[in-house]
């Protein structure tokens, strides 16, 4: 017997009609012991899978420099809405081949401007907003971003701070290598001077008894 033939499956409203390639915000119900709470997750759309009841759709995202994909079921209770926030242009229904780049060859081209009005006016028409904890979630990875950027600035200036003192530290060592060199040069220009002295006086002493 067929599952599909019981369980009808039923839109969510405040589900737009995304494409692979675009890039969503996904809240999802989350349980933790006694506590329930909805979690978000953004991310890249790489695949949409069309199978009735078993529809879903992977979202992948990169933190901490780190690829992290989630699968969500599109009939899922769980899934509690899915915003779009930038629309994609690609040629692709699977784009795997993202999990190979990084950076700027990672980003997806920006689609119509006309479809991403559409799906936000979805979205609006559906009456979502968006709960405090989602708000505060937001704002905690917002301010991790920041000390992170803080983070990378200071290692940024202590790596230029090193390398301004070793540079500092080879020109010194360079002026003492040539100061060193320039008095051993003296010192051995001087030296056979010393030595013709007394070979002249040694020369008078042996012409005295002669005369």
């Amino acid at each position: 017997m067929n599952l599909s033939s019981i369980v009808q499956p039923k839109k969510n409203p405040k589900i737009p009609d995304f494409r692979p390639g675009d890039t969503v915000r996904v809240l999802a119900r989350v349980v933790e012991g006694n506590r329930e709470r909805l979690q978000a997750f953004e991310g890249v759309v790489i695949r949409k899978r069309r199978g009735g009841i078993n529809s879903n759709f992977t979202v992948r995202r990169v933190t901490y420099g780190i690829g992290v994909e989630r699968t969500f079921p599109l009939y899922s209770p769980r899934l509690e809405s899915v915003q779009v926030m930038r629309v994609g242009r690609v040629r692709r229904a699977r784009l795997y081949y993202l999990r190979k780049l990084v950076g700027r060859k990672a980003r997806v081209r920006a689609g119509s401007r006309d479809r991403f009005e559409e799906l936000t006016r979805q979205f609006a028409e559906a009456g979502e907003e968006r709960p405090e904890e989602v708000e505060e979630e937001a704002a905690a990875e917002e301010a991790e971003g920041e000390a992170e950027e803080a983070e990378a600035e200071a290692e940024a200036e202590e790596v230029e701070e090193a390398e301004e003192e070793e540079a500092a530290e080879a020109e010194a060592e360079g002026v003492g290598e040539e100061g060193e060199e320039e008095t051993e040069a003296e010192e051995a220009a001087e030296e056979p001077a010393a030595e013709e002295e007394p070979e002249e006086a040694e020369t008078e002493e042996e012409k005295a008894p002669e005369e």
